[in-house]
């Protein structure tokens, strides 16, 4: 995290303890309990008031790494035009190794060594899932390089107080945030699950943004964190209501394409039932994939949408998906023919997931990889009840705590020779075609029979 350089002005009109704060990278900052204003080249940027401890963080007073960590939030609200920042009680943080690269591992390294002041997060921190599960390494054709910056990564987070989770399931698995809780979350299936679902405030966190605002305590408060930003922008009415997980998957991704952009917020009507958690969790994770949406509602159905009123400003461009709309996404990704590996993970499953593959599993046997990524949470009990062995049993393999596409997918594909892969997951078909893969989405039911016959008809 770079330093700021700040210059310290006299305000009459600012008392309290507040100050206001200008931004510039440079030099580390001095501390003033005065207004505070920033030279940018001579540009004139956006104000930030800090409260009290605020100003101590920024002056160092709990220590480089938190100091540092509030220089670099500030760059990020003075670019969002953020006015102040908002506390968080609770941050998820994303950053797999195959992101972070030497230079980022280092990065954390170096924070791990600051020695002065508060060098842990000061509210609960959590990680997203890891570039690997070690005991299937080998299987999975995972270099010794690619592991140890693994287990450096871990040491790394481990000593900064994270916990390390590995799971992009945190709502289902370890603590669901609260309506209106302010939080800083990673993961964008995270984000847009808990935004719409829970209710709870969150922006799409970068790593060191998250990571920021468990060394802080706080993210800037801009975005999705602030009422007027919530509203919709756009009105979706929706003829059918979808059943399977890939149904669900392939109408976020719909309306992801319609919405089309971070800042949008479609609202949805015509959904005739409550989805259950996997099918948000599926619906939402494709929205974000395919539109970069950070929140969505439900009428009826979600918290703050009621009525429609309740999130409607007024008229709103109104767009229509029918079920033809629906087949025809998945007609885009539907390939007849060889299939080198089928995937179920983006997001990881639950354990009811893994209980209707354990079941679809049975009496089976593999002529291709099934691999099957669940939450470290998820897995013992899924050994406790059976699931993994009757899925292993057919010739599958139940992975824990890592995410596919994170995982050096382009690497494990050339290892494998496998280039041909069916999923039930909408998010992961529309990412891996840029990893080399041809991915066919398709029901879970297909995927099993596909890895049974080595081919989708």
């Amino acid at each position: 995290m770079p330093h700021i350089s700040v210059h310290c002005l006299r305000s009459k009109d600012h008392g309290g303890g507040a100050a206001l704060v200008r931004v510039q990278f440079g030099r580390p900052a001095i501390a003033s309990k005065q207004l505070w204003a920033v030279r940018d080249s001579g540009a004139t940027l956006s104000l930030m008031k800090l409260n009290d401890e605020e100003q101590d963080i920024l002056a160092g007073k709990f220590g480089p790494a938190a100091q540092q960590a509030l220089q670099h939030q500030l760059k990020v609200g003075r670019f969002f035009g953020a006015e102040d920042f908002v506390p968080i009680t609770q941050a998820h943080v994303m950053a797999d190794t195959e992101s972070l690269g030497e230079s980022g591992v280092r990065w954390l390294e170096n924070l791990v060594a600051i020695s002065e002041g508060r060098a842990q997060v000061c509210v609960p921190t959590i990680s997203d899932p890891r570039g690997t599960d070690f005991t299937k390494a080998t299987f999975l054709g995972q270099k010794a390089a690619m592991l140890d910056l693994e287990r450096r990564a871990i040491s790394a987070f481990t000593k900064l107080g994270v916990v390390m989770t590995d799971t992009c399931i945190p709502y289902q698995t370890i603590q669901a945030p609260a309506r209106n809780e302010h939080v800083a979350f990673g993961d964008t299936g995270v984000v847009i699950y808990s935004n719409s679902v829970c209710g709870a405030r969150s922006n799409f966190e970068g790593g060191p943004s998250a990571l920021a605002a468990g060394l802080t305590g706080r993210t800037p408060r801009y975005g999705f964190h602030c009422p007027a930003q919530r509203r919709a922008t756009v009105q979706i009415l929706v003829d059918a209501t979808p059943i399977s997980l890939n149904d669900w998957g392939a109408l976020g991704a719909v309306i992801g394409r319609i919405a089309g952009n971070y800042w949008a917020v479609p609202v949805i009507e015509g959904i005739e039932q409550a989805p259950r958690s996997d099918q948000l969790k599926h619906f939402g994770a494709a929205m974000a994939s395919f539109g970069s949406i950070a929140l969505f509602h439900l009428v009826g159905l979600t918290p703050e949408a009621i009525r429609l009123s309740d999130v409607a400003p007024g008229k709103l461009p109104l767009h229509h998906v029918a079920r033809a709309d629906i087949k025809a996404l998945q007609n885009s990704y539907h390939r007849d023919g060889r299939v080198d590996v089928v995937v179920f993970s983006a997001p990881q499953l639950s354990l009811f997931e893994l209980r209707d593959l354990a079941n679809l599993c049975e009496g089976r046997r593999f002529c291709v990889p099934l691999l099957a990524v669940t939450s470290p949470q998820v897995k013992p009990d899924a050994d406790r009840m059976g699931y993994t062995g009757r899925i292993e049993a057919a010739g599958g393999t139940v992975l824990s705590g890592m995410c596919f596409y994170q995982s050096y997918a382009r690497e494990i594909a050339e290892a494998n020779g496998w280039r041909s892969l069916a999923t039930n997951s909408a998010k992961l078909v529309n990412i891996l075609g840029g990893y080399g893969y041809q991915p066919t989405l398709a029901s879970m039911e297909e995927c099993v029979e596909a890895a049974v016959d080595g081919k989708l008809m």
